[in-house]
């Protein structure tokens, strides 16, 4: 039987619909267009060989994130700590843990990233403390009723003895939100029971905080990532919730009431209703006296906002012109591997913030859910904010590492600011086959095993594939065991190697600077507008083609500036994202 070749597609040609035209023509503060990487210390590298990441060890790394050529360096909580929950647990505010270093460490740090032209964000933990911090402390010698005891959210007990939580709130790391002391009282911990809610209402509290961020900008940081933004302020009188809090910090659904079916639309997930303990009106004054005190300060210092949000109209709320610089974009980051869904999540982000001259802040992997290398390859792809465990399906590493790489370089190619989780620029997958035995997330433990937690995402990086604990510390230990698979992914395996995931994440960040990409205006392309397996828009003159579906799809023959995989007689593959020049 005679075969003939199949006629290839007529290549789309790359016309822009001038219907569609979304970004922010505002003044360009560094901020709004920063590719920004975060520094998870204890897991980024060692320097003194006792197995755990600490300053010094970001400092003598220093110069890999120069080559990879970000803007500015986001750090995870250093501060002192019990690390109950790995340093979210603060106890002192205004100096480091001796796990990491000291502040002569940090200064030399902030120094060293200032001297490469790398800008150093901070985080703050507003919403809660550690249980051994001073005010926790003196508020547990306190009697009830007392003022020390007015700075956290102490109730009395329901029911005739008390012995009930004053509510029915959960912990967003499992079991009640309530921990009952000596005397009868109960303290709230939408936490751990080691990280109690501070009332936001106390005029003492308001001014430390103030006080803290002073701290740390006479220092020279240059920004904030404030953890739990939508947190601090609870809704009057703490009524009693009938949903559901997940572990993906904050986010929340109403069981007893139907998703709103106009969500999809405004790029969103679920209702929009946080519940009593979230994203109440009050947090927003709190947010305005912080941006008073950044504007203090020369140099354009910013606020981050973690604030899992929706509706995204309402998360814009929090770019206000007088509030936050910036909120992560966690509707894109738990959109599905869909270029539907992709495209009204991106539409959506850029109307809302848009409407407060914001840029959009778009994020794929972070400490707190899995790694976006694994979740694109699980069989049901999602956020999976728990973790997987090594009884669950597990992922195609092949799939999951180049959807990953095409996902990076659609973010990439997108106006506004970016941020990277460490390891990323190598391909890193999750550790999946965790053994039960050395996790450490409470959420693991508060949940009586049913969630993985978040250990597997914060792994000890690879650093060199032949050393042992592959170049992490002197020591070759590793305070969480690193899988096999990452010898294949070290940073000494991957530099000036063509067509690496490091070398494309520089070429991705070398080729975004030179092209002004970031902070221009996105504009669809009209050949692919409505497909179903294409993401595709141009900005100042570069397109950016994503390939989400399984067949290839026929580009037109012009220039290639970068692509995240292998293209082949004009044709790009699935799974595959590509900037081409208009």
């Amino acid at each position: 039987m005679a075969t003939t070749e199949p006629t290839p597609p007529t290549p789309a040609p790359l016309t822009a619909d001038g219907t569609v035209h979304v970004g922010s023509a505002a003044a360009r503060e560094w901020w709004r267009d920063a590719v920004i990487y975060q520094v998870y210390p204890r897991s980024f590298a060692d320097g003194n060989g006792d197995g755990i990441g600490d300053i010094p060890g970001i400092t003598s790394r220093l110069d890999h994130l120069q080559t990879l050529g970000v803007d500015a360096v986001w750090l995870s909580p250093f501060y002192r700590s019990p690390q109950k929950d790995a340093g979210y647990d603060v106890a002192d505010y205004r100096d480091v843990d001796p796990l990491f270093g000291t502040l002569a460490d940090f200064d030399a740090m902030l120094a060293g990233a200032h001297e490469r032209g790398m800008r150093v964000i901070v985080d703050l933990v507003p919403n809660h403390t550690s249980d051994q911090h001073v005010w926790f402390a003196e508020a547990l010698a306190a009697e009830p009723g007392a003022p020390a005891r007015d700075r956290y959210i102490f109730r009395d007990g329901r029911g005739p003895d008390g012995s009930e939580p004053p509510n029915n709130w959960q912990s967003i790391f499992g079991g009640a939100a309530w921990t009952r002391v000596d005397d009868g009282q109960w303290y709230l911990h939408l936490f751990d029971a080691s990280q109690p809610d501070l009332d936001w209402n106390h005029p003492e509290v308001r001014a430390e905080f103030e006080d803290v961020l002073r701290f740390w900008l006479d220092k020279g940081v240059d920004g904030f990532r404030i953890d739990v933004a939508h947190g601090m302020v609870k809704a009057d009188g703490l009524p009693d919730w009938h949903g559901h809090v997940s572990m993906v910090e904050g986010s929340a659904a109403e069981e007893d009431q139907p998703v709103d079916p106009g969500a999809p639309e405004d790029g969103s997930t679920g209702a929009g209703n946080q519940g009593p303990m979230f994203d109440q009106d009050g947090v927003h004054e709190i947010y305005r006296s912080w941006h008073r005190v950044l504007a203090e300060y020369d140099g354009d210092r910013c606020l981050v906002a973690e604030a899992w949000v929706e509706p995204l109209s309402r998360l814009a709320r929090y770019v206000r012109p007088d509030e936050m610089h910036q909120a992560f974009n966690f509707s894109f980051l738990t959109t599905a591997w869909d270029a539907a869904a992709l495209r009204r999540v991106i539409a959506a982000s850029y109307r809302a913030n848009d409407e407060v001259g914001a840029p959009t802040t778009w994020v794929l992997s972070n400490h707190d859910v899995v790694r976006h290398a694994t979740r694109l390859g699980l069989p049901e792809v999602g956020v999976r904010p728990n973790g997987v465990f090594a009884t669950d399906p597990q992922p195609d590493e092949e799939l999951g590492l180049r959807r990953a790489r095409a996902a990076s370089l659609l973010m990439l190619g997108l106006p506004g600011s970016a941020y990277l989780y460490q390891g990323e620029e190598l391909g890193l997958p999750e550790h999946t086959t965790l053994p039960n035995e050395v996790r450490q997330d409470p959420g693991h433990f508060r949940t009586g095993g049913a969630e993985a937690g978040r250990d597997g995402c914060r792994v000890p990086l690879p650093w060199e594939a032949d050393a042992p604990g592959y170049g992490f510390g002197p020591s070759g230990e590793t305070w969480l065991p690193q899988p096999e698979s990452y010898g294949r992914y070290a940073a000494d395996t991957q530099y000036g190697v063509d067509g690496s995931t490091f070398e494309l994440y520089r070429a991705a960040l070398a080729t975004r600077r030179a092209e002004g990409l970031g902070h221009g205006g996105l504009t669809w392309l009209e050949a692919w507008a409505d497909s179903p397996d294409v993401v595709a828009f141009v900005d100042r003159g570069v397109a950016v083609v994503a390939n989400l579906g399984s067949d290839p799809v026929a580009l037109p023959e012009i220039e290639v500036l970068l692509a995240s995989g292998d293209l082949a007689e004009g044709m790009l593959p699935a799974d595959t994202t590509v900037w081409l020049r208009v």
